[in-house]
Formats: C-alpha cells, sequence, structure tokens
C-alpha cells in the first residue's frame, strides 16, 4: 500500500512539473515574448509540446532527461567568451582562383599593342584592360583613341567617358561637402587621395587639369589651417607634383615650403625642390637643395641616389 502511495505521488509529482513546464512556455511566448514571429512560436510550440508528451510517457525519467541536459549546455559555457583578441577581418582571407592561362599567356601592355597597331591584339588587350582596374590605366586608354580601328578607340572612348563623368560627378559632390562644413576632416582627405590617381595621368583637358589641381590645393589649404596632421609627406608631395605639372611655379614652391616646414625628415621635402629648380633652371638653389640632401640624415631610394651621382 505505502509503495503505490509512493507511486501515485511520483506520478502526481511528474504530472505537475510537465504541465508547469509546458505552462510556462505558453505564458512566456505569448505574453512576454511579443516579439517573437510566428514562425519561431509555432516551431517553438512543438518542440515543448513533445517535450511536454515525453514526460507524461516517461515518468521522472523524462523530467531528469531534459534538466541533466539543460545543465550540461549551459553549465561549461557559464562564462562569456572573451573575443578581445579575435579579429573578424576579410583582409586575411586569400581567395585562390585558378589562373586562365589562355589569357595570361595573351597579355602584354595596352602600348605595346597600339604601337604594333594589330587590330586583334589591340581589342583583346583592351576587353581586359576594361575587365581590370580602369581608373589605373586611364592613361594608356587615352592613347587607345588615336588608333585607326574604330572598334577599339570606341571601347576606349566610352570607358573613358564613363569614368571621367563618375570622377567630375563625385568631386563636385566631395567639393560642395567641403565648402559646406570645411572642418570635415574625412570628406577633405577622401577628396584629396581621391582626386590624385586621376591627375597624375594627366588625362584632362589643360584648363580641367588646372581646376581639378586648385581643388585638390583649396582643401589641403584648409588642411593646413585646421588639421596641419592630415597632411601627411604624401598628400604634399602630390600637390607640389600637381602644380609642377601646370607649371604653377609659385605655388609648387609655397607648398615645397610647406612640406619642409611639416616633414623636414621626409625624402620628398628634397626631391619636390630638386625637382622644381631643375624645371625652372634655379642653378645655385638647386645645387644648395643637393647638398643639404647629401647632408641630411633621409634614407635615398635608388632614383634620387642616381640623381646625386649625375651631379655630383
Amino acid at each position: 500500500m505505502r509503495d503505490e502511495r509512493v507511486f501515485l505521488l511520483m506520478l502526481f509529482a511528474n504530472l505537475l512539473i510537465a504541465v508547469i513546464y509546458f505552462l510556462w512556455y505558453m505564458v512566456f511566448a505569448t505574453i512576454f515574448g511579443k516579439k517573437r514571429t510566428k514562425k519561431y512560436k509555432k516551431d517553438n510550440g512543438r518542440t515543448y509540446l513533445l517535450r511536454f508528451v515525453v514526460m507524461l510517457l516517461c515518468p521522472v525519467i523524462g523530467p531528469l532527461l531534459f534538466l541533466l541536459s539543460y545543465l550540461i549546455f549551459k553549465l561549461p559555457f557559464w562564462k562569456k567568451a572573451d573575443l578581445e583578441d579575435v579579429i573578424f577581418s576579410k583582409e586575411r582571407v586569400r581567395i585562390q582562383m585558378k589562373a586562365d592561362e589562355e589569357r595570361e599567356r595573351n597579355v602584354i601592355p595596352l602600348e605595346d599593342a597600339i604601337a604594333v597597331n594589330d587590330k586583334t591584339r589591340m581589342r583583346m588587350v583592351m576587353m581586359n584592360v576594361l575587365k581590370g582596374d580602369i581608373q589605373s590605366s586611364l592613361s594608356a586608354i587615352s592613347q587607345a583613341l588615336k588608333v585607326k580601328d574604330s572598334e577599339t578607340s570606341h571601347y576606349a572612348a566610352s570607358a573613358l567617358s564613363d569614368e571621367l563623368n563618375k570622377f567630375r560627378i563625385n568631386v563636385q559632390k566631395m567639393y560642395t561637402e567641403l565648402q559646406k562644413n570645411p572642418e570635415d576632416k574625412e570628406c577633405g582627405e577622401q577628396l584629396l587621395d581621391y582626386i590624385n590617381p586621376f591627375l597624375e595621368q594627366q588625362i584632362f583637358t589643360e584648363i580641367e587639369q588646372k581646376r581639378f589641381v586648385h581643388i585638390m590645393a583649396e582643401a589641403a589649404d584648409l588642411f593646413y589651417e585646421n588639421n596641419k596632421e592630415s597632411l601627411t609627406a604624401k598628400r604634399c608631395e602630390n600637390i607640389c607634383l600637381r602644380f609642377l605639372e601646370i607649371k604653377d611655379f609659385d605655388s609648387t614652391e609655397k607648398w615645397c615650403m610647406r612640406l619642409e616646414e611639416l616633414h623636414p625628415q621626409e625624402l620628398a621635402a628634397y626631391t619636390c625642390k630638386l625637382k622644381l629648380y631643375f624645371t625652372t633652371r634655379n642653378r645655385e638653389a638647386f645645387f644648395e637643395t643637393l647638398g643639404a640632401l647629401k647632408k641630411a640624415d633621409v634614407v635615398i631610394d635608388y632614383e634620387t641616389l642616381e640623381l646625386i651621382r649625375a651631379f655630383s
């Protein structure tokens, strides 16, 4: 009689636990889980219903099974993972693609194809160029405008026109934004870094080239007044060279002085002045700068070393 009572008590306790378990889910899902989707509630409802049935059919063992599985899942992961040293960077992913041997075997510089004047090769090379990084090949593409093959020149004209129109629109947007917010450091840096790769290829008309150079210099002037740390040696060097290309020697000298002021230990502070004085044929200033470069504690590249040897 006593064993029967214990058995019935266990069944009643098991039923009570199963009912409380299922009702807790229903209350949690309907009242506290308003943000849950209908699909989520439906799928979870099936799961809890099956567990409820298992608890009824397997007294004691069923609830203990679910309790132990819950504890086994939770206890090893009670502490939050320290992800400070974990870096999820796409730059670290290298995708290995199979080489296109047939295409690579026939790749030659676009300039060489134009010089040979082989229609088939020119068209193939032009298509390969258009599939790659067009922005860095605009100068070569502009040369293809002069070839006799109408199809090649058409490809070149279309690609060049599209890229230059995009460039003009983007520069105008950045320049307008910079005029509205002169202290917007990010906008100014973006303008300087975006405009230079196009200008150094010298693909614009003389008037348009000068216009964009002055836009570039205007952005740099704002940095010189407010955020000099943003004017890196490379950016200053780019401005010097762009002014030198349009033969604005006064502006070139001004930026050469600024480059020397901001980055006196950089090689560009000397090479820009050397290029300026060589172009303007200022012999005295050229050799004075060359002498200062020899004495300076600056790392010299191969090109500058050859220059020093030639004029020593």
